[in-house]
């Protein structure tokens, strides 16, 4: 039967094509093929990876608090009490990645070796090391500690920042001490924050089961690149519902090697208040959309200030990322070194423009506060730490240390405080509580900023 041409043509065309389009279709993952060559499995790609996981534990000795006339020196003597303070011993379970096979440095959260007296690593071959702390950031809630080891293996870092919702994702840690355990999920979200977890939050959310003792552990991506650091969950009485939280790699990585290299994380200062764009100020400052941070002050002789930025300045966008919210910027800015130039891209009065500013180190502005007026001794004062859940958002000063038993305990005052007004007077530095304290006459009235509450305190 003969074949009109036009059909021949067509033949040979959609021959080709789907000939083109066997040979461009990628070959089925590897870490998806079982060694028959159909069952789904991670089994390979874990091979590789479980090695980079490793298990921490820690023991640590905690004063036990006790009833507060056992401090009174005069009960102690009268019914001989002895002078020896009361302790215990606490032991905590969690995990670490090795992010440097030849130096020995392990990534973990800042929680799982916080006020440790002894940490220990397990390998996933079973040996075990004593390790040293390298350096902390209890803000970001991570650590990097360090082992003398051989043979040791790293996960490869992964880019976070192409991360995106749906993406499968693999949790590896010590879940309640079982030992190394594989769990895996989603992607559920990106960029969670405000959740007063940590200071810094930008965190991925996954519903890959991420239970007490995976704190610190490995999330990886299906290659076996480490996208996140497991640092928390959301549930009742702390059991997984499928409500995790990952450090995303990209921030943690710019954290470790400034926790290497300076033992902390040198964060830098833009010097301004800053709070949401709701849909209200949107259409206040006539913008298409409610995003972005507006700027409520700057303060005077910051770098924000030098740089020409003004209240009623909406960022949105710092060195190219977008900015969503008053968090992202506070993130953005929280994240780069001293010295470093930020492109900050704001609108103003309907037109967008960019401003360079260069980061300067914050201020760290502290006083005893003993010095100002005895009945506050114990407590230092400073400045509003930019990981304050409040930061940015009240104007005070921070109690960021306070003894316990010392006066300023006994009165009332806690570390995490803000301090409002003194005296019925606004205070916004130490300075300000200075002069505040010395008009008082008969006592001092503290206006306190604690947690989603307030309160007044009156000292004699």
């Amino acid at each position: 039967m003969h074949t009109p041409p036009a059909i021949r043509i067509l033949r040979f065309a959609c021959a080709a094509v789907l000939i083109l389009a066997v040979a461009a279709a990628p070959a089925a993952p590897p870490f998806l093929m079982g060694r028959e060559g159909h069952k789904p499995t991670l089994a390979p790609m874990l091979k590789k990876a479980l090695p980079g996981v490793v298990n921490i534990s820690t023991r640590s000795t905690i004063r036990v608090e006790e009833n507060p006339l056992f401090s009174d020196p005069f009960f102690r003597r009268f019914f001989d009490i002895p002078d020896v303070p009361l302790e215990r011993e606490s032991q905590s379970l969690g995990s670490g990645v090795i992010v440097d096979a030849d130096k020995g440095y392990i990534l973990t959260n800042n929680h799982v070796i916080d006020k440790a007296d002894e940490i220990s690593v397990t390998l996933r071959d079973g040996r075990h090391f004593q390790a040293r702390v390298v350096g902390t950031d209890p803000e970001v809630d991570l650590a990097v500690i360090q082992i003398e080891a051989r043979g040791l293996t790293a996960l490869p870092f992964g880019d976070s920042d192409a991360l995106e919702v749906g993406d499968f994702v693999v949790a590896i840690g010590n879940p309640f001490g079982l030992g190394q355990t594989v769990t895996s999920g989603i992607v559920s979200a990106l960029g969670r924050s405000g959740l007063g977890i940590e200071g810094y939050e930008d965190f991925i959310q996954t519903d890959a089961s991420i239970n007490p003792g995976n704190s610190g552990g490995a999330l990886v991506d299906l290659d076996g690149r480490l996208v996140g650091i497991n640092t928390a969950i959301v549930g009742p009485a702390g059991g997984n519902v499928g409500i995790g939280f990952a450090i995303p790699s990209n921030m943690a990585r710019n954290i470790m090697e400034q926790l290497i290299r300076y033992g902390e994380v040198r964060r830098g200062q833009l010097g301004v208040y800053i709070q949401d764009v709701t849909p209200d100020l949107a259409r206040a400052f006539g913008l298409r959309r409610a995003r972005g941070a507006v700027i409520t002050q700057v303060i005077p002789g910051s770098p924000a200030d030098r740089a020409g930025l003004k209240e009623g300045d909406v960022v949105v966008k710092v060195n190219g990322e977008s900015i969503d919210n008053a968090a992202d910027l506070r993130n953005a800015i929280g994240l780069l070194r001293v010295g470093a130039e930020a492109r900050i891209e704001i609108i103003r009065d309907g037109r967008r423009r960019t401003v360079k500013v260069r980061i300067r180190e914050r201020s760290q502005e502290r006083a005893r506060a003993g010095a100002i007026d005895p009945r506050l001794d114990g407590a230092v004062l400073g400045a509003i730490e930019p990981g304050h859940p409040l930061a940015g958002q009240v104007e005070g000063v921070e109690v960021l240390e306070v003894k316990r038993g010392s006066p300023a305990w006994v009165a009332g005052l806690r570390k995490g405080d803000i301090i409002v007004s003194v005296n019925r007077q606004r205070v916004k530095s130490v300075a300000d509580v200075k002069r505040a304290v010395r008009q008082g006459r008969d006592g001092l009235l503290l206006n306190i900023r604690r947690g989603d509450g307030a309160l007044y305190l009156v000292i004699r």
